[in-house]
């Protein structure tokens, strides 16, 4: 029996989904292994991680990119069974073998020191250095707390300035701006 040619799938295998489903989303190694489809909404663009399957066990909601609804469109239409686990093995098993073919791309892109996790502080780098608020960002990594969150704060020291620049905009719009200041000086 012939093997499906690879060239009717975008994707040969798990890792580049699942890749780019993490730095994406921000979601854990294993919350992407135990999503199903039932928590996959491409019409709203919505992606769930159930309180079962998340560290904080708190359900979250995430909304989908452009590029993480692309993945998942993609790997559905090549997906044998689209009602149970996303990223199932070759039994139709929970998918959890990525460690191997991880190390071995990471080896041959020759990148040292870089964990699987790394993807999912990429996603709240890319999301301060864009300007998202460290509350937003919490809610998307499932922080039950900014602690861990605020590591990402100096990433965008412009939130302090537009911070104080709140003030101009406000002063100068109940105040009347140039008016009030010819008065006082």
């Amino acid at each position: 029996m012939l093997l499906p040619s690879l060239r009717d799938f975008v994707f040969a295998d798990h890792v580049k989904p699942l890749i780019l489903l993490s730095i994406n989303t921000g979601c854990r190694r294993g919350e992407l292994f135990d999503l199903t489809w039932s928590n996959v909404n491409l019409d709203r663009r919505i992606l769930t991680v159930t309180s079962a399957t998340a560290k904080s066990r708190r359900t979250r909601h995430i909304p989908l990119n452009r590029e993480a609804t692309s993945v998942l469109l993609n790997w559905r239409a090549q997906s044998e069974d689209t009602s149970g686990l996303v990223f199932v093995n070759e039994h139709g098993e929970r998918f959890d073998r990525a460690n191997s073919s991880w190390r071995r791309l990471l080896k041959q892109a020759q990148i040292t020191e870089f964990r699987w996790h790394d993807m999912r502080h990429h996603f709240a780098s890319r999301l301060a250095m864009g300007g998202v608020d460290p509350n937003t960002i919490r809610e998307l990594l499932g922080h039950s707390d900014y602690t861990m969150t605020l590591r990402y704060a100096h990433l965008a020291p412009e939130f302090k300035l537009k911070a104080v620049e709140v003030l101009d905009e406000a002063s100068e719009a109940a105040l009347g701006g140039a008016k009030v200041l010819s008065l006082v000086g």
